[in-house]
């Protein structure tokens, strides 16, 4: 089965109709058919920005319902610390915490294909043995 992370970018403009990458992400996720896996720092950074909707917490949470999403945590202290090495890696572009959660999910899964609209950073960010991430909206 094909396996897709999923970055926050996308989560939230597929869930705001108003947002300029909507159209895109919607059609890119509604014709996929295999599982979507992230993490729980993409969850809480679309919160953040959904949470100003009137129904925008409510949307993510049926959507990560709904989806059947996988979501995981890198929270213990060695993941935070692998975190935290990624994030001085990259500091120039910068990558933020959810981008880094998403390397190590990625490298822990063994996917590098991505859900994304951050095309700068994943463009550059690398799984192990330098491997690149496919840009899933890219290849459309």
């Amino acid at each position: 089965m094909k396996t897709w992370l999923l970055d926050a970018g996308p989560l939230i403009a597929y869930l705001d109709r108003s947002d300029p990458d909507h159209e895109p992400v919607a059609a890119c996720l509604e014709s996929f058919t295999g599982r979507l896996v992230t993490t729980g720092a993409v969850i809480t950074e679309a919160m953040h920005f959904l949470a100003p909707a009137e129904r925008g917490p409510d949307t993510l949470a049926s959507f990560v319902a709904a989806s059947d999403l996988e979501i995981f945590d890198y929270a213990q202290p060695s993941e935070l610390r692998h975190a935290a090495d990624l994030m001085a890696k990259y500091h120039d572009l910068p990558m933020d915490y959810a981008d880094a959660t998403l390397v190590l999910l990625g490298a822990r899964l063994g996917v590098a294909e991505i859900l994304t609209l951050d095309r700068r950073g994943f463009g550059v960010f690398r799984l192990p043995r330098r491997k690149r991430f496919r840009l899933v909206l890219d290849e459309r």
